[in-house]
């Protein structure tokens, strides 16, 4: 088992750093290839994740050949066999996300059995608005023995309202309706860049589909897609996390690619810290002087609201700006756990219900702290950056679902931090 460890109390980062394609979208990106019964399926900016590698064993596992070349980012998918109704418990049950396969292998085959997903700790997470999205359109669902299982001899047109924005509901719907009859209308749709960069990739493969990054997608049906070649829109979760590392230790970054558009919520309220973030042509510029940071109130939203994805390193950035800051978690009922993490190391914080009240300003100590999920452990990690003496950063199979080379881009940067196996008694 491998452990971070981080030498804390003077890592101003300074320098560029280059993001990755984004986790979040080429997930879905990867569900979506089932669809296509014609030609092959190329993504480029492909980042190189665990999760990616699920996804692809997921697929696979539904009897389409993946191939992932590594060094040029690049991952090549034929679906053109017998799709299989069935995907693969055992990787399924490793990730949330891989739920969007259910409406893909649905379209394409009529039948679909998918095993309840896992993932991260964060909250309870139901699925239901993909089930009921998908019974609108002409499906069975049943739920045995820890499977869901939908039939539809062939999937209609539907108007669709979701009582929550729900992104994953959302992929999964719009993905199922480019095949099925007539019209379907989501109403208050998911908004994140993400939907836009899948609403891209299915539009590319013939399909018909409109209003991507409104509340309201229009999706025509078609008879069939085919194969096409995308590329994977960076990733504004990893931009931020680079963004928030300068801010907290007084550091001057250029995030390399980073889009201004998508990372707007988190830019409004770095400016309002007292943070200053430019606009360059080649990326996204983060300068910030320690002294000059202010507390503020954040509170979590569906996109274009503040996102829940830089909730856990916002709140490592409230560390370091003196006086009492505050975020509200409104979308995972359970993503505060990093908070307690943070305390053995010296954060003052109170959590009651969905907020959390931080102390910022005090010193901080290094200690042994372990992930307790993905952003929770790049949270985990910026803390160390700024607090004395050592933190150890275990745990990190949550890291590596969202993050590539983590440790060595921030040793770019200046940070002092390394990557090292732990023998089993320390374990």
């Amino acid at each position: 088992m491998e452990k971070i460890v981080v030498q804390g109390g003077d890592n101003r980062l300074v320098g560029s750093v280059t993001i990755e394609g984004a986790k979040n979208a080429v997930l879905p990106l990867l569900a979506a290839t089932i669809l296509a019964s014609k030609g092959k399926t190329v993504l480029q900016n492909v980042p190189i994740l665990s999760d990616v590698f699920t996804m692809n064993q997921v697929v696979r596992g539904l009897n389409a050949k993946v191939d992932f070349d590594e060094e040029a980012h690049v991952v090549e998918v034929d679906a053109t066999g017998d799709i299989t109704e069935e995907a693969p418990y055992k990787y399924v049950s490793k990730m949330r996300a891989s739920i969007v396969v259910l409406g893909p292998i649905l379209a394409r085959v009529g039948h679909a059995k998918v095993s309840m997903p896992g993932g991260c700790t964060i909250g309870s997470r139901p699925i239901d608005l993909h089930l009921k999205g998908l019974e609108a359109m002409g499906a069975k669902i049943t739920q045995t023995a820890g499977y869901i299982e939908a039939k539809a001899d062939h999937l209609h047109g539907a108007h669709i309202y979701m009582d929550f924005p729900s992104v994953g509901a959302t992929q999964n719907l719009m993905m199922a309706a480019t095949l099925a009859d007539g019209v379907t209308v989501i109403e208050n749709a998911a908004r994140e860049p993400e939907i836009v960069d899948l609403a891209i990739f299915l539009n590319e493969m013939g399909a018909k589909v409109k209003g991507a990054g409104t509340e309201t997608i229009t999706v025509t049906g078609v008879e069939n897609l085919h194969g096409t070649t995308h590329t994977v829109v960076q990733d504004r979760i990893e931009a931020g996390t680079f963004m928030v590392a300068a801010a907290m230790t007084g550091g001057d970054v250029l995030v390399r690619d980073a889009v201004w558009e998508h990372n707007r919520p988190l830019i409004s309220k770095l400016l309002e810290m007292g943070v200053e973030v430019t606009e360059e042509s080649e990326g996204i510029r983060v300068r910030s002087q320690l002294e000059n940071l202010k507390a503020v109130h954040v509170k979590t939203l569906p996109h274009p609201g503040f996102p829940t994805d830089m909730q856990a390193q916002f709140t490592a950035l409230m560390t370091v700006a003196k006086g009492e800051s505050t975020m509200v978690e409104t979308v995972f009922e359970n993503r505060f756990q990093h908070l307690e993490e943070m305390r053995r190391m010296g954060l003052h914080s109170e959590i009651i219900r969905d907020t959390a009240r931080i102390v910022g300003g005090q010193a901080l100590q290094g200690a042994e702290v372990l992930s307790t999920d993905l952003r929770a452990s790049a949270a985990l990690i910026l803390t160390g950056l700024v607090a004395q003496g050592e933190t150890v950063v275990g745990k990190l199979v949550h890291l590596d679902r969202g993050y590539y080379r983590f440790h060595e881009k921030l040793a770019q940067l200046g940070a002092k931090i390394q990557r090292i196996e732990a023998n089993d008694e320390e374990e």
